[in-house]
C-alpha cells in the first residue's frame, strides 16, 4: 500500500473547497455570477459542482443543446483559479421528456406509476433513458474534455429508490435466471418457496415484492434488493460510456448517501466502478434535547466517513455535501453553534476526506430548498456569520496540502454488511422494533473511537488479514466463504469478536442446520441454543468470573437480547447473574491457532464494551493515537503521509477538555504553537497539527499553496502548558 494516495486529480493538489453551485437559477442576473465568483475568492474555494438538475436549461427541447450559460460559468471558474466538479444531470429529467416517453416514468411498489416531477425517480433500466442520458453525457463531455476548469464528473445525485414496472420484471426475471442458471429448481430452493405453496413453475410467474402481492419470501425481498443495486451499477456504467471515452482521465465519482439514513443500495458494489468515492452527510448537531450529546453524533458519523474511506482500501474520499448552515432535512432546523462548522468540517478530513463541500452554495430563491442552509444566504453579501464561518475553514484548508492523500492506518475492522442488515431488517421474530444493526455496530465501534483506535468500517466481503482485531456485531448471514476466511484470520493470529444472533442464515436467509451460530461455531466455540428478547425495562445482570482473562470485574447490565449458549471449546468469561439462565455463559472466549475468538452472547449498555475493548486493545497490542487516554468528547485522529503524521484534535463538547500528550511532541500546522506533555482543547476546538519529530530541516512541512512553512526558532516558539 503506498504511503499516501495522489491528489483526486493532479490538477489540483490541494483540498478541495466549495459547494452545489446552481448558477442556471439565476441566468436573468449575470451580475449576481460575477458577485459569485468574487465571493468565492473570499471564501477561498476553489471547486464548485455544476450541473447536477440542469437538464431543462442545457436541453430545453430534444436534441437542442443550450451550453452558452455553462460555457460562460466554467470559464469564468478557470479565470479565477477554481475548477469545476461537473454533473451529469439524469436525476431530473425535463418535463418534455417524460411526456414525450412515459416509458421513464418509474412504477412503485404498488405498480402505480408516478407522474412528472420530483427528482431521481427515474426507470433505471428504460433503454430510452439510458440513451436520453448518454446522449446529454456525450455532449458534456465532448465540449468540455479539454476545458481547463473540468476537474471530476459527478454523476447524476444520489441513486435511490426502485421502480417495478414491466422492463424492471423482465430485467429483474433475467438477472434471477443469470443468478440462478437457469435452474428454476435451485431458485425455489433458496427461496424456499414450498412455504405457503409459493413454488414457481415459470420463470414468468416471478414479480418483485410489494405490498399488494408477494413479500413473504425473504430469499426474493433479498434478491430483489441486490437486483436494484446491480441495476443501478448497470445504469451507471452507461453513464459512464461517452465520459470515459473523451476524458479517460478525469476521474469520477457519485455522491453516497449516509448510510445512518440510507439501506436502499449495496455501496460496496460500486467500488469496481468508481475512481474516487462521494457522500453526503447532515449530522444534526445540538440534540441535547434528545439526550443527544455532539460526540455521540460525531461518533455516529465517524463510523459513516471510515466506511466510505474503506470502500476503496483506505483511498481519501469527497465529502460532496454538507450543510454551512441550518439543514432543513432535519426534525429541528438547528443553527450550528460558534466552532461547529470548523470542527465537523474538519472532521471529515479528519477521517478521510480530501474536501470539504456544502449544499449549497447561494440559497434558492424558490422551490424546496429555498431554506437549506448555504454558504450565500439571500441577504446575498459575505457579511454573514456562516459565511465568515465558511471563509475561516477555507483559509485553514488552504494549509493542508500536505495531508491530502494521507493515509489513516487501521488496525482494527468492524463489519457493516448491507446484504446483513437488509436480512435482519426482515426478520419475523427477534424484536419487531429496534433490531438496531446499524446502532450496534456504531456501539462496537465508539468503543475504539473513545479509546483513539483507528477503524475500518468494512463489508463481509473484504480482506480480513491486514488487521490485528476484527469485530462483527449480529452477523446473522453468513455469505459463503466467510467464515473460512474468519477462521484463516484467527488462526494466524488475530482476534475475532461476534455477538449473539450471528450465523443464523445463508446468503439466501436460509437457516442454517446442525446449531448456531452455523459455519462460525468451530472458530467461536460455541453452540447458540435460544435467545430472549427482553421488554423495553427489563434487565439483566452479567457477572465477569474472578480471575479472568480480560480483568473485568464488577456487574454489567444486558439489555433487549440475550443468547442462551453452552460453551463447547471455548472457556466462559462471565456469566448471567438473573433469570433462569442464571450461571450460563454470557461471555466467552476461544482459542484457536495462534489467535483467539470472543463471543458476546448479550446485548450491552455501557459500561461494558469500554472496559471489554480496552483490554483487547492491550492484548492485541494496538497503538492508539496518543499514549494516554481520551476524555469523554474528544476525539484524536491521525493520517500520514509516510514523511508526517498529522494530527486531528477535536472536542466535540461544551467544556475545555485537559488532553495530555504524553511523550507526542505537537506543532500546530497554522501558528507553529508547540505542544508538550498536555493541552487544553477549548470547547468546540479543532486544531491540526503535525507531529514534532515527524518534521525535518530537509524536508520541511509544507503550507498551502506550495509555501514553505517556517519552523519557528527554538528558543522563541510558542507552547502550550
Amino acid at each position: 500500500m503506498p504511503d499516501r494516495y495522489p491528489p483526486i486529480n493532479p490538477k489540483c493538489p490541494h483540498m478541495l473547497h466549495g459547494g452545489d453551485y446552481n448558477p442556471d437559477q439565476w441566468i436573468e442576473t449575470p451580475e449576481i455570477w460575477d458577485e459569485d465568483m468574487r465571493l468565492m475568492r473570499l471564501a477561498h474555494c476553489n471547486a464548485m459542482t455544476v450541473g447536477v438538475f440542469s437538464w431543462a436549461q442545457l436541453e430545453p427541447e430534444e436534441g437542442h443543446y443550450d451550453f452558452s450559460w455553462l460555457d460562460t460559468i466554467m470559464d469564468k471558474l478557470a479565470e479565477n483559479d477554481a475548477f469545476a466538479v461537473l454533473a451529469t444531470p439524469s436525476a431530473a429529467r425535463p418535463a418534455w421528456l417524460s411526456k414525450k416517453n412515459p416509458e421513464i416514468l418509474r412504477v412503485q411498489p404498488d405498480r402505480h406509476k408516478i407522474r412528472h416531477g420530483g427528482r431521481c425517480n427515474h426507470c433505471p433500466t428504460s433503454p430510452i433513458y439510458r440513451e436520453k442520458t448518454q446522449s446529454i453525457n456525450r455532449a458534456l463531455a465532448e465540449r468540455y474534455r479539454d476545458h481547463p476548469a473540468l476537474l471530476v464528473w459527478h454523476l447524476s445525485n444520489e441513486y435511490s429508490g426502485e421502480c417495478h414496472c414491466d422492463l424492471c420484471q423482465e430485467a429483474f426475471r433475467a438477472w434471477l435466471r443469470e443468478r440462478y442458471e437457469h435452474d428454476l429448481a435451485r431458485l425455489n430452493h433458496a427461496w424456499w418457496t414450498r412455504f405457503w405453496s409459493h413454488a414457481f413453475t415459470d420463470w414468468s410467474q416471478i414479480e418483485s415484492p410489494g405490498p399488494n402481492g408477494e413479500n413473504s419470501i425473504h430469499g426474493l425481498n433479498l434478491d430483489w434488493k441486490r437486483f436494484v443495486t446491480h441495476q443501478t451499477v448497470d445504469f451507471m456504467k452507461n453513464e459512464m460510456v461517452p465520459l470515459r471515452e473523451f476524458t479517460p482521465d478525469v476521474p469520477v465519482t457519485t455522491n453516497f448517501i449516509g448510510a445512518e439514513v440510507f439501506v436502499g443500495r449495496d455501496y460496496w458494489k460500486f467500488r469496481d466502478v468508481l475512481d474516487v468515492v462521494s457522500v453526503d452527510l447532515y449530522p444534526h448537531w445540538g440534540r441535547e434535547e434528545e439526550s443527544v450529546p455532539d460526540w455521540q453524533t460525531a461518533l455516529q458519523f465517524g463510523f459513516v466517513y471510515d466506511m466510505h474511506r474503506a470502500m476503496l482500501d483506505g483511498k481519501p474520499f469527497m465529502l460532496m455535501e454538507s450543510s454551512p448552515g441550518a439543514a432543513f432535512s432535519t426534525a429541528n432546523s438547528r443553527l450550528k453553534r460558534p466552532g461547529m462548522h470548523r470542527l465537523a468540517s474538519l472532521q471529515a478530513v479528519a477521517h478521510g476526506s480530501d474536501t470539504v463541500q456544502y449544499f449549497q452554495w447561494r440559497k434558492s430563491r424558490g422551490g424546496a430548498e429555498k431554506f437549506h442552509g448555504a454558504v450565500v444566504d439571500h441577504a446575498g453579501h459575505e457579511n454573514t456569520r456562516v459565511f465568515q464561518d465558511v471563509a475561516a475553514l477555507g483559509e485553514t484548508l488552504r494549509r493542508l496540502d500536505d495531508v491530502v492523500g494521507a493515509r489513516t492506518n487501521a488496525e482494527v475492522a468492524v463489519i457493516y454488511d448491507w446484504e446483513n442488515r437488509w436480512a435482519i431488517d426482515d426478520v419475523h421474530g427477534l424484536r419487531r422494533e429496534h433490531k438496531d444493526y446499524f446502532e450496534t455496530c456504531v456501539r462496537h465501534y465508539g468503543a475504539f473511537w473513545k479509546q483513539g483506535v483507528a477503524v475500518d468500517v468494512i463489508n463481509e466481503d473484504a480482506d480480513f488479514s491486514k488487521y490485528k482485531i476484527l469485530v462483527a456485531p449480529m452477523l446473522y448471514m453468513v455469505r459463503p466463504g466467510v467464515a473460512e476466511r474468519i477462521e484463516s484470520f484467527v488462526r494466524d493470529g488475530g482476534t475475532f469478536v461476534a455477538t449473539y444472533w450471528s450465523g443464523i442464515v445463508d446468503e439466501s436467509d436460509l437457516c442454517f442446520l446442525g446449531g448456531f451460530p452455523g459455519p462460525l461455531r468451530r472458530v467461536l466455540g460455541v453452540w447458540a441454543e435460544e435467545i430472549d428478547a427482553l421488554g423495553k425495562d427489563e434487565r439483566k445482570r452479567v457477572t465477569p468470573l474472578p480471575g479472568n482473562a480480560l480483568g473485568l470485574t464488577g456487574t454489567f447490565e444486558a439489555v433487549e437480547l440475550c443468547d442462551l449458549i453452552h460453551a463447547e471449546s471455548a472457556e466462559t468469561v462471565a456469566i448471567y447473574a438473573s433469570d433462569f439462565y442464571e450461571s450460563h455463559p454470557a461471555l466467552t472466549r476461544n482459542t484457536f491457532g495462534e489467535g483467539e475468538a470472543w463471543y458476546i452472547a448479550f446485548r450491552d449498555r455501557d459500561p461494558f464494551l469500554d472496559p471489554f475493548y480496552e483490554a483487547l486493545i492491550k492484548r492485541a497490542g494496538i497503538r492508539r493515537t496518543l499514549e494516554k487516554s481520551l476524555p469523554l468528547g474528544v476525539s484524536v485522529r491521525v493520517r500520514g503521509n509516510g514523511r508526517h503524521r498529522f494530527y486531528f484534535l477535536l472536542n466535540f463538547t461544551d467544556l475545555p477538555r485537559n488532553l495530555p500528550l504524553g511523550s507526542t511532541r505537537l506543532a500546530d500546522v497554522e501558528n507553529g504553537m508547540v505542544f508538550e506533555t498536555e493541552m487544553v482543547l477549548e470547547p468546540r476546538a479543532a486544531l491540526v497539527a503535525v507531529e514534532w519529530e515527524s518534521r525535518t530541516e530537509a524536508d520541511p512541512f509544507h503550507l498551502g499553496g506550495g509555501a514553505k512553512a517556517r519552523w519557528w526558532d527554538r528558543e522563541s516558539e510558542g507552547r502550550a502548558r
